[in-house]
């Protein structure tokens, strides 16, 4: 007569091998919802703006496609041409989604250095926001402190996504963008 092997040694074998492939997955989810922990890392290299703000409605002609804005005085000095420069360097490396941005100078005071924009940065918009109630309107909108070494990047819609400092390395800017412009429908 042939010896039967007992079920409970295979019973054993099945349970452990439940728990192998199941423990990390209730672990993971422990920690996630039961204990609000969060992963603290993004792949994001400029500043992601928190909660969504709209530019005022004098800067309407960005609307419909990406924007990689400037705001600040128009006379254009070093931080600002270092600034226009990063954006059109990161503009100039976005190849076939070239054509669904724009780069813009929101002037808010001393508009603007005309022979060095058109020199220099052919095809930039050029917004004068300096009367003090649209200038108020606009930096209202944007993130208190000093912005003359950032650049902005606003969605279709108006909305201000990210702020990237332009002292970091530009190479972070340019994937945001392609990042936003691979994910995005709009514009």
């Amino acid at each position: 007569m042939p010896e039967s092997v007992s079920p409970k040694p295979q019973r054993r074998i099945l349970y452990l091998l439940l728990a192998l492939f199941f423990l990390p997955v209730a672990t993971s989810f422990f920690l996630y919802y039961g204990m609000e922990w969060r992963p603290a890392g993004g792949t994001n290299h400029g500043q992601l703006l928190q909660p969504m703000r709209q530019l005022p409605a004098s800067a309407q002609q960005l609307q419909g496609k990406w924007a990689l804005v400037y705001v600040g005085d128009g006379a254009c000095g070093e931080a600002c041409r270092h600034a226009l420069y990063i954006a059109r360097q990161t503009h100039l490396l976005l190849n076939k989604d070239l054509w669904r941005v724009n780069r813009a100078l929101l002037d808010t005071a001393n508009c603007c250095d005309r022979a060095f924009l058109d020199a220099e940065h052919e095809g930039i918009l050029i917004l004068d926001l300096a009367e003090p109630a649209t200038r108020a309107e606009l930096l209202a909108q944007l993130p208190p402190g000093d912005h003359s070494h950032h650049l902005f990047v606003i969605d279709p819609l108006q909305n201000i996504v990210l702020r990237f400092d332009t002292r970091e390395n530009p190479r972070g800017l340019l994937d945001d963008l392609k990042k936003l412009l691979k994910l995005s429908q709009v514009g």
